[in-house]
């Protein structure tokens, strides 16, 4: 297995997401070539595609910002297959986005995972996430 960076969008990244999207969320589209090229190029994200015996089997997306607090990142979207999960696929995908965060000069990496996601869950923590006493807000822009 290897994680890498993506640093251009191909047919094979966009059947990947394609593909990966639709495991993670019902309800979101898989992105679009287009889409992919704006998160590939984008100064402010890393996409990270984790590949076993050549094929892209999950990806991650980290987000490095600065804010008048200091550096931090945003780990979102972790998917990996299900024909490949349990594998150590998420976990290698997670160590990379934190040695990357790391090297970025972010001083924390934040992440959210709904409860059901039990096994996603388990790894965060074995990995050394922390639960944290906060509320989670979210504002629906398209309701307007």
């Amino acid at each position: 297995m290897t994680v890498e960076i993506a640093t251009s969008v191909s047919e094979e990244l966009t059947e990947a997401f394609a593909r990966l999207v639709p495991q993670l969320s019902k309800s979101s589209p898989p992105p679009t070539a287009g889409e992919l090229a704006e998160m590939v190029g984008s100064p402010a994200s890393d996409v990270l595609v984790a590949r076993v015996d050549g094929r892209i089997m999950g990806t991650l997306t980290l987000v490095v910002f600065r804010i008048p607090t200091g550096v931090r990142a945003w780990i979102e979207d972790v998917v990996v297959d299900d024909s490949a999960r349990g594998h150590g696929v998420g976990e290698a995908l997670n160590l990379f986005a934190l040695d990357l965060a790391r090297a970025k000069g972010a001083k924390t990496v934040d992440l959210t995972s709904r409860p059901s996601r039990e096994a996603a869950n388990r790894l965060y923590q074995r990995i050394g996430f922390q639960p944290r006493e906060t509320n989670v807000y979210r504002y629906d822009l398209t309701d307007l």
